[in-house]
């Protein structure tokens, strides 16, 4: 396998269940309070970490602040057994902190404060271009400034690595920043907006991944939660289906997914595969409480594909 390296940000995840969500001027009382360790980056680095099961396979690029959130969050990481050391430490800045919501059906609202992660830098991208030459595939989100972004995939596209980017949460982007992108995975409402077609459904889907690939964006997957995943590609136009989990949170279920395609690309499966992989990720990450911590092992998702006879 080589190497999956993670762009993207870091966020202490403080969670909140709760029956409902409070209207303007209301009080609603929660049910629970927790933390968990966070940040579309590092989800997606945890859960390819615990798919790979290859210490120090999955490179980290990103910052944290000089807090203890920030060190809780490093930690973490390092005892899943991923690389660090591209991981920068910001004096006098917090670490980004998200606040989550989460309701009886297992929905959430989230609203972050990105933190230490709106300083990264031509550091973080340098630091990506330097991690290159071992990458199988570098995943990308939106999280972090878009320059430093854009410049870490036009860096392994020029490598011939394979860039997955997860275009969340929606931004105005330049023209051209998708240009090097290699697999775009927007859930249904990114889809929507980048497409200007509604998404409701599986055919819907279709028409928006179709939309969305001729913009010249090689492999777009639409997921679509608890209806799978809609892939386009050369010579691929299918529904990939669910897998049936009871639901507990969907918090970072589409950092699973990307996660696990990485996993399953950086392995050389091919493209479906990976997916499905993905897929499996994302099934058993919405089975658990938290982020991080909800992240599929490899037997896990190896025993769920196989009961799908895969």
């Amino acid at each position: 396998m080589k190497d999956v390296i993670v762009l993207g940000g870091l966020n202490m995840d403080l969670i909140v269940d709760t029956p409902r969500l409070a209207g303007p001027g209301e009080t609603a009382e929660g049910t629970r309070f927790y933390t968990t360790p966070g940040g579309k980056g590092g989800n997606q680095a945890v859960a390819a970490a615990r798919l790979a099961q290859s210490p120090g396979s999955v490179k980290m690029v990103g910052r944290i602040g000089d807090d203890g959130f920030g060190e809780d969050m490093a930690r973490f990481m390092q005892n899943e057994g991923i690389d660090t050391s591209r991981l920068c430490r910001t004096e006098n800045i917090a670490s980004g902190v998200a606040v989550i919501f989460i309701l009886p059906d297992g929905e959430n609202h989230v609203n972050p404060v990105y933190g230490a992660n709106a300083l990264c830098d031509g550091q973080q991208s340098d630091a990506v271009h330097d991690a290159l030459r071992s990458a199988g595939v570098l995943l990308c989100q939106q999280e972090v400034p878009l320059p430093v972004t854009l410049a870490a995939i036009e860096a392994a596209a020029k490598a011939g690595v394979v860039v997955v980017l997860d275009p969340a949460p929606v931004r105005e982007v330049p023209d051209g920043f998708y240009k090097s992108v290699t697999i775009l995975t927007p859930n249904q409402g990114e889809a929507s907006s980048m497409a200007n077609i509604e998404v409701v459904d599986v055919a819907s889907a279709k028409s928006a991944a179709i939309a969305i690939r001729d913009t010249g964006i090689e492999t777009v997957i639409v997921t679509l939660g608890d209806r799978g995943a809609w892939v386009e590609s050369t010579g691929v136009s299918e529904l990939l289906e669910p897998f049936e989990v009871n639901v507990v949170a969907t918090v970072a279920a589409g950092d699973a997914f990307n996660g696990g395609l990485g996993v399953g690309i950086a392995s050389g499966m091919d493209l479906l595969d990976s997916a499905r992989l993905g897929m499996a990720s994302g099934a058993l990450c919405v089975g658990k409480d938290g982020a991080q911590e909800a992240m599929a092992t490899r037997e896990e998702a190896e025993a769920l594909l196989a009961s799908r006879g895969r």
